[in-house]
């Protein structure tokens, strides 16, 4: 009993931090709302197109904006009150999904008004999460930033488990409308977290630069250290290559598993629980110095467990597979982002931040448009085929430029 509790004590040590207590349960509530409502969408676009080309270009709508936006959003992030900017975007991002839930209960939802929406969102997205990113430093300080950083990894994937399976029976009992509008309320949890965060959040930033000038002064942090570099690559590889499998999931459960919207919920709730695991081994091992192998070791499982998902038919199969992709998503994604932070200076973490979120999230809209393609002319299967094939070969090239020296200390 005393060894489960010390585990547990150190699993979830950066909670004692009353601040950063508060926005990780507040965002366990919204991210499972967005999780509703990413199913939703990805089933409501398939429903009223029935096209796999599509699916791939809402997916790359909604990411567009943080590609072209979130270099801005750092600038943001490092200039302003970081807590008023979060309260700004989960407002606007509460008002968009009830938007959506009004559209789909008058039967007024088509694919023009759904991209614009989801291209409202990526924007806000672009504000958000850079902003969110380097917010969490502010509530627990470096020494527990990686343990803090392993925790939102498995807020954001026990959402992936919950979201989900609401999703599916909110679908088939209420149907889909009713998940945008659960989605819309889940984000009052963040906004009355922060009413409760207290502290002195100024701005890191205080130069007079202009917006331009410090954005390129991000640019040229991340380009002119090798190690920063390295990571932001192996992250927009990843990100292009190996995130393929959200947006063709639909077809798979649709067209190829033939398990319906329910088990399109499960398959991705196994991503999630894969992904919890992942968080839980980082968080439990969140002092081991030698952060490289997660890298790899994430890489290499989430292009092989794509490959064999790929040629897959068994629905119980595929769950597993999907299970180790999301151990392999978290590993990799969670270590680089530890590494990202540590090693910035804290006027410039905003930036360095956005840089990692463009090519986390920003890149999907070439992942997403690749797999659309690839899926509308050779089946989702071969699409999924290829991506993996791609992560794997490319990833490993960036591997020995990864050097952790500052970030062992």
């Amino acid at each position: 009993m005393t060894c489960c509790l010390n585990l547990s004590m150190k699993i979830f040590s950066s909670l004692k931090h009353v601040n950063f207590r508060f926005f990780w349960f507040g965002q366990l509530v919204s991210l499972s709302g967005t999780w509703v409502q990413t199913i939703a969408q990805g089933w409501l676009v398939l429903e009223l197109t029935n096209s796999a080309f599509l699916l791939g270009v809402i997916n790359a709508i909604s990411a567009m904006p943080i590609m072209l936006f979130s270099l801005l959003g750092g600038v943001v992030a490092d200039r302003l009150n970081k807590k008023y900017i979060l309260f700004t975007t989960q407002a606007f991002s509460m008002i968009l999904a009830f938007c959506l839930g009004v559209l789909v209960s008058l039967k007024l939802a088509a694919f023009w008004n759904i991209a614009i929406i989801a291209a409202l969102l990526g924007l806000v997205n672009a504000f958000d999460v850079p902003t969110r990113q380097s917010f969490v430093v502010e509530m627990v300080g470096k020494g527990d930033l990686n343990n803090a950083i392993a925790l939102n990894s498995l807020l954001f994937n026990a959402a992936r488990i919950i979201g989900p399976v609401i999703a599916g029976f909110l679908a088939g009992w209420l149907g889909i409308a009713s998940c945008f509008y659960v989605n819309a309320i889940s984000f009052l949890a963040v906004i009355v977290a922060l009413i409760f965060i207290k502290g002195n959040f100024a701005p890191k930033d205080l130069s007079q630069r202009s917006i331009a000038e410090g954005m390129i002064d991000g640019a040229r942090y991340v380009l002119s250290h090798k190690n920063i570099r390295s990571l932001v690559i192996i992250t927009a590889i990843s990100s292009i290559f190996g995130m393929a499998n959200v947006v063709l999931m639909p077809i798979f459960a649709r067209d190829i598993l033939k398990v319906g919207v329910t088990g399109l919920g499960f398959l991705m709730a196994a991503i999630g629980v894969g992904a919890i695991i992942g968080a839980l081994t980082l968080a439990k091992f969140s002092n081991y110095k030698e952060k490289r192998i997660f890298i790899k070791s994430g890489t290499i499982i989430l292009a092989v467990s794509l490959i064999l998902f790929s040629i897959s038919t068994s629905y119980w199969l595929s769950l597993l597979l999907l299970l180790a992709a999301g151990w392999g998503i978290i590993t990799q994604a969670a270590t680089i982002n530890t590494l990202l932070q540590l090693e910035t200076p804290d006027n410039l973490r905003g930036r360095v931040m956005s840089f990692f979120t463009m090519m986390f999230l920003g890149m999907t809209p070439v992942g997403s448009f690749f797999a659309g393609v690839m899926a509308y002319w050779f089946g989702a299967p071969t699409a999924l085929l290829t991506s993996g094939i791609a992560c794997l070969i490319l990833t490993p090239i960036f591997f020995k430029n990864i050097l952790l020296e500052k970030s062992e200390v």
